[in-house]
Parts: structure tokens; C-alpha cells; sequence
């Protein structure tokens, strides 16, 4: 399983988008957090920024949209330019139409599920995904503290996702450092969705390495990485 790290510009300087999209180089996505106020307490950006960055980096953009009336909003940012799109399975009136909706327009289709939202009830869902979200840090704001407790939570969902023999990623976002990616590796994430970590750092592209050699390390050796 290829390990990928999205460095998250809800940490970069919006004043300098086109120039932090650009220091990241070696990233595999580069993570757009759209916050709409209402789904999360908190206001972002939208699709004129998406379109922007999309014409401005060559990496693609990984849109996590945390907005209510995801199934109304989320096909124009595949349209706007999004390699990816995550809608949150809380705020979605029909998930299994809209991940359709989302892959018939060219992008990924990814759902994304808060800390208190388990995974199980939703087993029948991840073969119409190509990638589940599994927030370790409540939405809605950057550079908290990473929840230990979504490690047993990311394991059933590796689980799952072996169960069914999908092609699946599994990401996390929130609080992904040095010094918890390796924690998320093992417990079958392979996808890692990284802000102040990469940004707060003084050279954000070596700051992507080094977390991408930590997450290799670990999942060279995990088990769930050895069975599939």
C-alpha cells in the first residue's frame, strides 16, 4: 500500500496560496478544508479559491468539504478543478448518490465520518468509495491535538476494508505529526492529511519527506499492510 501525505493549506498563508501550494513540492494532494460556518464553526474558502488553485499547482487537490448540503455543493468542486472530493456522511442526504455523482463527474469519492460517528453502520457504503476519512480531531479547526482514542476506530475500518478486499484508502486528518503518524500507520491508515506539521515547519517540503519515511517505515512492517 502506497503511503501518501496531503499537506493541509488550512495551516499555509492565504495570502500566499499559489507560493505555499508550491513549497510542498513531493506532496501527493494538496488538502483543501472548506468550512462553511454552519457544519463546522468556522469560514474558509470556496469554489473561486479551489478554481484558483487548481490553475496555480500541478498537485492535485484533495477538497474535504465540511459544509452542510454536501449533495448540493460537492459536484462544483469536481468542477472547479478537484482530483478528490470528501463530503461528511453527517451532513449528506443521500451518500450513495452523491459518491456516484462525485465519481460519474472524474473525481475520487470520499466520505469522511467526526470523531463520534462509528463506522459499522455504514459497512455497505465503502464499495461505492474510493477513499473513507476517518477524523482523528473534531472539524472545524487546525492544530489540535491528535485523539488517541479514533485508533481502534481506524483498525475496524482497515478491518472492513479487508473484509471486502476493496481497493480503499483510508485517511486521517487532524493532529497528524512526527510524532502520531507512525500510531495512525500501524493501525491501517495509509493516507495522511498533514497542516501545521508541514507548514509550521522551516522547510514544509523536507517536512513532507520525513513524514512520509516515518509512515513507510511502520507500514513495511504492519500486519494489515503484510495480508492485503
Amino acid at each position: 500500500m502506497a503511503v501518501q501525505i496531503n499537506p493541509s493549506i488550512l495551516s499555509a498563508d492565504f495570502a500566499r496560496l499559489a507560493d505555499e501550494a508550491k513549497a510542498v513540492k513531493g506532496a501527493d494532494w494538496l488538502h483543501v478544508d472548506v468550512m462553511d460556518n454552519h457544519f463546522v464553526p468556522n469560514l474558509t474558502l470556496g469554489v473561486p479559491v479551489v478554481e484558483s488553485l487548481a490553475r496555480a499547482t500541478d498537485t492535485p487537490l484533495d477538497c474535504h468539504l465540511m459544509i452542510e448540503a454536501p449533495d448540493r455543493w460537492a459536484p462544483q468542486y469536481v468542477e472547479a478543478g478537484a482530483g478528490s472530493v470528501t463530503f461528511h456522511v453527517e451532513a449528506a442526504t443521500a451518500p450513495v448518490r452523491l459518491a456516484r455523482e462525485i465519481r460519474a463527474k472524474g473525481a475520487r469519492a470520499s466520505m469522511a465520518l467526526r470523531p463520534a460517528t462509528p463506522i459499522e453502520p455504514y459497512e455497505d457504503l465503502l464499495p461505492e468509495l474510493d477513499m473513507l476519512l476517518i477524523m482523528t480531531v473534531e472539524p472545524g479547526f487546525g492544530g489540535q491535538a491528535f485523539l488517541d482514542i479514533m485508533l481502534p476506530k481506524i483498525r475496524r475500518t482497515r478491518e472492513l476494508i479487508s473484509k471486502h478486499g476493496l481497493e480503499l484508502w483510508l485517511q486521517v486528518d487532524g493532529g497528524v505529526s512526527a510524532a502520531t503518524i507512525e500510531r495512525c500507520a500501524e493501525a491501517g491508515a495509509d493516507v495522511f492529511v498533514a497542516g501545521s506539521a508541514v507548514y509550521g515547519a522551516d522547510d514544509p517540503a523536507e517536512a513532507v519527506r520525513a513524514l512520509r519515511n516515518q509512515a513507510e517505515s511502520v507500514t513495511a512492517e504492519a500486519s494489515w499492510a503484510c495480508d492485503h
